[in-house]
């Protein structure tokens, strides 16, 4: 029988680091973000990662890959506070290290700051781009203002308006918080609306806790339930994801991709989900900080979760090391006894361990936040995701679902029968 330690072999997938050019450096300041705190880990100088760091990290990074696909993420912050001099110096540092590697990129921006050049580069170089944006007006200016506490809604779509112009593919990125989960239809058909293929969409939850330090945000090992009033509840997200889903596997399957179905559909199948938050185990894609520090994860940027420093330890050592093996293994190693019992723990794995801080019916730590919500969402999803699979299995497009909801009149239960 396979175990645990045996699954988390280390190269069995590739590495992946989120880099962070300019740390937590930002031209808006939204309401909800958990990164903008991060400043306060770091003082004195600009938060700017210098050109013999990327070059280094650059290297490193390709040389560390098991496979001949290398992607390069690049997130914030907000990475385009970077001048493009510097991109254009990071792919052509691509190119010196490549050494027979295919080299992707993508970048994850508010959007703000984009204009005819920066378009043309991405264009040029085949940049993916992920844009934050939280659907209709109403909700985006909600949460989502610039330091002066301006909206930015306009500023984001004519963004998005230079992407399309220069045929630039690109992803929405986007929360669910307090507002628009009580919206789920309005939220979807608005990026419909605007030409999004591809969403992309994560729960807000969030706590208050003060630090020593000056940071806010309490991190999962901290106890305390209490959410921000910003924060998805349970109720609303188990709403939000029921309704959205039913209007999209009625209409959209095949057109629209939406990676929480996706990932639902993955795990169903017995495949990785393409979403780490509903893999088994965590632990293979850290972030780096302008200085070179490498951190577990992105939402783990904090003093504990500190693995090292590229300019004394090597990526590998880094990632690859005790310490990270540990943090990875612990998503599984840490569910309570609640989830293991789960008919659904395969397709959900206990979601992010940032979100597990609540303390089960049986008394024990590191439920689920949001457990109530999944639950329904995966009980109501079952029967479609057990007839794709069996749509896949046969080697037919998933898509047939929507032709077979059409011949059952809509009988979600006559699926299996069809």
């Amino acid at each position: 029988m396979t175990t645990a330690m045996n699954k988390f072999a280390p190269f069995a997938h590739p590495m992946y680091i989120m880099a962070k050019p300019a740390g937590a450096l930002c031209n808006l300041s939204c309401r909800y973000c958990y990164y903008l705190e991060k400043e306060h880990l770091y003082t004195g100088g600009a938060p700017v990662m210098s050109n013999a760091l990327l070059e280094r990290f650059t290297k490193e990074y390709i040389e560390a890959q098991t496979t001949r696909e290398v992607l390069f993420t690049w997130h914030g912050g907000e990475p385009l506070t970077r001048p493009l001099s510097f991109y254009r110096q990071a792919v052509e540092l691509q190119k010196q290290y490549a050494r027979g590697h295919v080299i992707d990129n993508c970048i994850q921006t508010n959007g703000v700051l984009l204009n005819d050049e920066w378009c043309r580069f991405l264009k040029e170089e085949g940049w993916l781009v992920g844009i934050s944006i939280d659907g209709p007006e109403e909700f985006h200016d909600a949460f989502r203002r610039d330091k002066q506490g301006r909206p930015t809604f306009a500023q984001v779509i004519k963004g998005i308006e230079l992407l399309q112009k220069y045929d630039i593919p690109w992803n929405g990125m986007a929360v669910v918080n307090s507002l628009n989960g009580n919206h789920p239809l309005e939220f979807y058909h608005f990026f419909k609306e605007i030409g999004c293929h591809y969403l992309q969409f994560t729960p807000v939850v969030e706590r208050n806790f003060h630090h020593a330090d000056g940071r806010y945000l309490a991190t999962p090992e901290q106890t305390g339930e209490e959410t921000t009033d910003f924060s998805v509840n349970p109720r609303q997200w188990g709403e939000f994801l029921c309704t959205l889903f039913d209007e999209w596997v009625r209409n959209d399957v095949g057109t629209y991709f939406v990676q929480m179905f996706d990932a639902t559909l993955c795990n169903w199948m017995g495949e990785a989900p393409g979403s780490c938050a509903f893999g088994e185990y965590c632990g293979h894609a850290g972030a780096m900080e302008y200085n070179g520090d490498v951190y577990a994860c992105d939402h783990f940027v904090t003093p504990e979760h500190r693995l090292g420093n590229i300019r004394e330890k090597s990526l590998v050592e880094m990632m690859y090391g005790e310490k990270q093996r540990r943090f990875g293994l612990m998503k599984r190693e840490g569910l309570p006894s609640t989830c293991r019992a789960c008919e659904f723990l395969f397709a959900c794995n206990g979601e992010c361990p940032r979100n597990r801080f609540v303390v089960s019916p049986q008394g024990e730590k590191g439920l689920n936040y949001l457990c109530q919500g999944y639950r329904q969402y995966f009980r109501h999803v079952a029967p479609y995701m057990d007839f794709m699979k069996r749509e896949l299995l046969a080697g037919r497009a998933p898509a047939n679902i929507m032709q077979a909801l059409s011949d059952s009149g809509g009988d979600v239960s006559a699926l299996m029968n069809s």
